[in-house]
């Protein structure tokens, strides 16, 4: 197939020629990443294809991997940083094309140049700046980023901050442009923006979950003032009976000797085996004997009472934590034992 029919190929009609040029099971890894829609049109894509020229294999696996080198180095040094190594590899022509095709179809989320920068450095910047500004900001950065830089802020400000977070549905794109000029201008670097949403109360837990203890407290005791609701919505998320085994042996028996029987025994009966394995090791031979004849005679049961069980489980965990007597390791420096 000459260059020009391949250039004529739809995108589905190239993934269709990647995947079966990849094999069954390298096709059945990237498979599993697709939704069922997508799924569903590269499988008709495959079915009505008869014949591959070795050319148009070829020719897609290169385009491929020049897709795949271009994203490496917008991921190491965002756009211009990939169109000036691929201009030195391939030419100013050749590199126009991937990155054209690769931002058409790929979108760079916004402030994609300060989650390459350091978090005093943002900090720096924007400490000055309107609430819901910083809080834009925060929400379109990595957790972990967004965590240190909110643990630095004033603690008036704080909660303010996290209950924008958590409030905030979609910004228009000519607020987020006009904001990300003015960063990158102060940042000096390059950005590319895109329609997204953001914010909500996935994105405060995840920010959260990266601040130390101290203003994880802080945060949450002024929202129970300001907002009990999405206090309370916010620290059911903050952890759950899964995040069991972040904690350690201590933890786990003393955590163990306050829970109900009833409770572990229905939240163990659908926990992962990583879980199981992990609380079974902190209880006695008898104990866990006894845990495991019930869960094999239990029959089926609600997804509800497991919830209501697992949850208080989760209260319990976070009561000790609160009264000092077990450790949830979190960001920042106060959870380090000495």
């Amino acid at each position: 197939m000459a260059r020009k029919d391949q250039n004529t190929l739809t995108g589905k009609q190239k993934a269709a020629i990647l995947l079966i040029s990849l094999g069954q099971d390298l096709s059945a890894s990237v498979v599993k990443h697709l939704n069922e829609e997508e799924i569903e049109k590269i499988t008709l894509e495959i079915s009505g294809m008869k014949k591959v020229g070795a050319s148009a294999k070829e020719e897609v696996l290169d385009e491929f991997h020049q897709i795949v080198l271009a994203q490496d180095y917008i991921t190491q040094g965002g756009i211009g940083y990939a169109k000036t190594v691929l201009e030195k590899a391939l030419g100013t022509e050749q590199a126009d094309v991937i990155i054209n095709r690769l931002t058409s179809s790929l979108q760079v989320r916004p402030f994609d140049f300060a989650r390459r920068a350091e978090p005093g450095q943002i900090l720096n910047f924007i400490q000055n700046e309107h609430p819901q500004t910083i809080s834009l900001i925060l929400s379109y950065l990595d957790p972990s980023q967004a965590g240190q830089i909110l643990s630095e802020l004033p603690q008036g400000m704080q909660a303010e901050i996290a209950k924008r977070i958590a409030a905030m549905d979609s910004t228009t794109p000519e607020i987020i442009n006009e904001v990300e000029q003015i960063l990158e201008r102060k940042l000096s670097a390059s950005v590319t923006q895109d329609y997204t949403q953001t914010g909500g109360i996935e994105t405060v837990v995840e920010v959260l979950s990266g601040v130390d203890r101290t203003t994880e407290r802080t945060i949450l005791e002024a929202l129970e003032v300001q907002s009990p609701e999405l206090a309370e919505e916010i620290k059911k998320r903050m952890f759950v009976f899964e995040d069991i085994v972040t904690l350690d042996n201590r933890a786990i028996q003393r955590v163990v000797r306050e829970c109900e029987n009833e409770d572990l025994i229905l939240s163990l009966k659908v926990s992962s085996e990583e879980v199981k394995e992990i609380v079974f090791k902190n209880m006695s031979t008898r104990m866990v004997d006894s845990f495991k004849e019930e869960m094999e005679y239990m029959g089926p049961v609600r997804l509800r009472d497991v919830e209501e069980s697992q949850s208080r489980i989760v209260a319990i965990i976070r009561r000790l934590e609160e009264s000092g007597e077990i450790v949830v390791a979190r960001g920042g420096g106060d959870d380090i034992i000495v």
